[in-house]
């Protein structure tokens, strides 16, 4: 440190305060620091992972019958054109897209996507599977089931866990290997419980 190579003299003794028989002063004044010498530096605190704030979403402005009217109509069919919804909801093409773009800037509507048979498209083994995590750490384990290949659904919930995952795998082979060796890894996660999917269905919306 700084402070202990001044207290050392040039030849790694300490300095001397006086010559002949003088003996050393036993309450030396202090030396100030060298300018030159860099202050110590000290490690920045952490902030606990529960108080950093995530980015804010700005509110939604308030959505009328004909906002509501166009988020059915492209629930049940995401490729539906603005001429379509338009006429179904008997505005103008220009208030249709100027309303859709306002319901995206908004984050009421998230995106756009196909409703899909897994099965069918090959990942015949489903399950959801309920998590115990180390409190406060909600965020990263997020980050960790995100990656997982197969996620679907991802939630924090209440009760007597504090995750539920829903999964889709191609055959329990791969959903094993998914458990036991890429869930079961991640440091935060306590412990997990497998119910497996027999048999599902997707809510279609009414139209």
């Amino acid at each position: 440190m700084a402070s202990e190579r001044m207290a050392e003299g040039p030849d790694g003794d300490r300095p001397e305060f006086g010559t002949g028989d003088h003996p050393e002063p036993r309450n030396p004044e202090p030396r100030s620091p060298d300018p030159r010498s860099p202050e110590p530096r000290t490690p920045e605190p952490r902030v606990p992972e529960s108080r950093i704030p995530e980015p804010r979403i700005p509110d939604p402005r308030p959505l009328d019958a004909i906002d509501r009217d166009i988020l059915q109509i492209l629930h049940t069919d995401g490729r539906a054109s603005i001429r379509s919804v338009a006429e179904r909801v008997h505005v103008s093409r220009a208030n249709a897209y100027a309303r859709i773009n306002r319901l995206i800037d908004d984050g009421v509507i998230r995106g756009f996507g196909a409703r899909i048979n897994h099965e069918r498209a090959g990942q015949g083994a489903s399950a959801y599977i309920t998590l115990k995590i180390v409190q406060n750490t909600w965020r990263t384990v997020r980050e960790h089931l995100r990656a997982l290949p197969g996620a679907s659904h991802i939630a924090l919930v209440s009760g007597d866990f504090d995750v539920l995952l829903l999964v889709h795998t191609p055959d329990n082979r791969a959903l094993r290997e998914l458990v036991l060796t890429r869930l079961q890894s991640i440091p935060e996660v306590l412990s997990t419980r497998t119910l497996l999917v027999f048999e599902e269905d997707d809510m279609e919306p009414e139209n």
